[in-house]
């Protein structure tokens, strides 16, 4: 991931750039094209219309401009080549490599923030995320444990850019979990998430078309943390990920400190519900705080009312006495 926002446009358009921090690719439709045939399917994904995997019920999102990243599996001539596209829950292992135009596998990327490529696995509905670091053999074949909790489908996506390219590239694949699925509801908007005993308040408001800022407060027991670790080079990272057809951004933060606060520039695509997930790490360990955030204005529903008990009748008043 370079510095500065990283979004190329897709002629349908789809939404304005996640980010004025340090941001990835974009992309077009989801993916379902088996390995044997993906570059068959790459110029027929380019002309589709994005169509998400999101929640059933939930609003859909408006296009307003270039796509965010992660949506095709092939984009400036790389494309992401699953090997594995199915695990079983729990424990496993995934498999893939970024081939260029000619079919072969790179095996020469820049490195960023400490790694050659970032990966990422998010559950369609949003309910699970895994921030991985695969290794990369000789021959160009990635390689990472990962733990799926769940049956369910699975997005992945790879951020790197290559030695030979001047900007980044984000590709996104479908994988899966086989059994009895069925999507969990997205969370609700909150102000405040807790993991693994921390507390992240999240304040600022995520606008479409227009950059903001959201700054992350992490706490303990009520204490501010001021000694948050480097992770990958930063105090924290922060993905995005929208509702519906999982548009992606990767951000990082702005300059400051160690902590409490944790701020990042970003601007959505498009108005809709969002994901984030902010990465922070402290005391050797790495956290993972998420937010459900609505961006357009769209405030969280207001709580249904609940209607005032009946009046319980009053007794008649005893005529005062008066003493004469």
């Amino acid at each position: 991931m370079n510095t500065g926002v990283r979004i190329t446009a897709y002629a349908a358009a789809l939404a304005a750039a996640f980010g004025a921090a340090y941001g990835v690719g974009k992309g077009v439709g989801p993916v379902s094209a088996p390995a044997s045939t993906e570059h068959a399917a790459h110029a027929a994904q380019a002309a589709a219309p994005a169509a998400g995997g999101g929640h059933a019920g939930h609003e859909e999102v408006a296009a307003q401009g270039p796509a965010a990243g992660g949506l095709q599996i092939s984009e400036g001539g790389y494309t992401l080549a699953l090997d594995t596209r199915q695990v079983a829950p729990g424990a496993g292992e995934l498999r893939f490599s970024v081939k260029d135009r000619e079919g072969r596998k790179v095996t020469a990327f820049k490195t960023e923030h400490g790694k050659e490529l970032h990966f990422i696995v998010a559950s369609r509905d949003l309910t699970v995320y895994r921030h991985l670091h695969p290794v990369r053999a000789e021959d160009g074949t990635w390689s990472t444990p990962v733990d799926l909790p769940a049956p369910g489908a699975y997005k992945v996506f790879a951020d790197f850019t290559p030695a030979a390219g001047a900007k980044g590239v984000t590709l996104g694949a479908d994988v899966s979990v086989p059994g009895p699925y069925a999507p969990a509801p997205l969370p609700p908007v909150a102000p405040t998430a807790e993991v693994d005993g921390y507390q992240v308040a999240l304040a600022g408001t995520l606008d479409p078309g227009k950059a903001g800022e959201l700054r992350l407060t992490v706490s303990k027991e009520g204490k501010p943390v001021t000694d948050l670790e480097p992770y990958l080079g930063a105090y924290g990272h922060l993905v995005a990920l929208r509702d519906g057809d999982l548009a992606y951004l990767h951000v990082h933060p702005n300059a400051g400190g160690p902590g409490p606060d944790v701020s990042f520039t970003a601007t959505a695509p498009s108005a809709g519900a969002y994901r984030l997930f902010l990465d922070f790490q402290h005391q050797g360990k790495v956290h993972t705080a998420a937010f459900t955030v609505r961006a357009g204005g769209q405030a969280a529903p207001p709580a249904p009312a609940t209607p005032a008990a009946p009046e319980a009748p009053r007794e008649p008043e005893a005529p005062e006495e008066h003493s004469h």
